[in-house]
C-alpha cells in the first residue's frame, strides 16, 4: 500500500540580512586579536620580546610547533 507524501504547506522563511555596519567593527576586534596571538605565538623570542624570559614562549610552545614556527 503505498503512502501519500506530505505536501508543504508554508514557504520557507528567508534569514534576514545583517547590516554591514553591525559586522565590521566585530570583524575588525577579532582581525586585531588574531594578529596578536600571531605575534604571541610566531614571534614572541629574542629581540622581538615584549615581555622578558621565556615564560610566553613556554606557553605557546606546542601551538609553535603545530602551527610549523621554528623555535630551537
Amino acid at each position: 500500500m503505498a503512502q501519500p507524501f506530505a505536501q508543504p504547506t508554508a514557504t520557507p522563511a528567508i534569514p534576514a540580512k545583517l547590516p554591514l555596519k553591525a559586522v565590521a567593527p566585530w570583524a575588525v576586534f577579532f582581525g586585531i586579536l588574531m594578529l596578536v596571538l600571531l605575534y604571541f605565538v610566531g614571534a614572541e623570542q629574542g629581540a622581538t620580546s615584549v615581555f622578558n624570559g621565556a615564560g610566553v614562549h613556554e606557553w605557546v610552545h606546542d601551538a609553535r610547533h603545530l602551527l610549523g614556527f621554528p623555535c630551537h
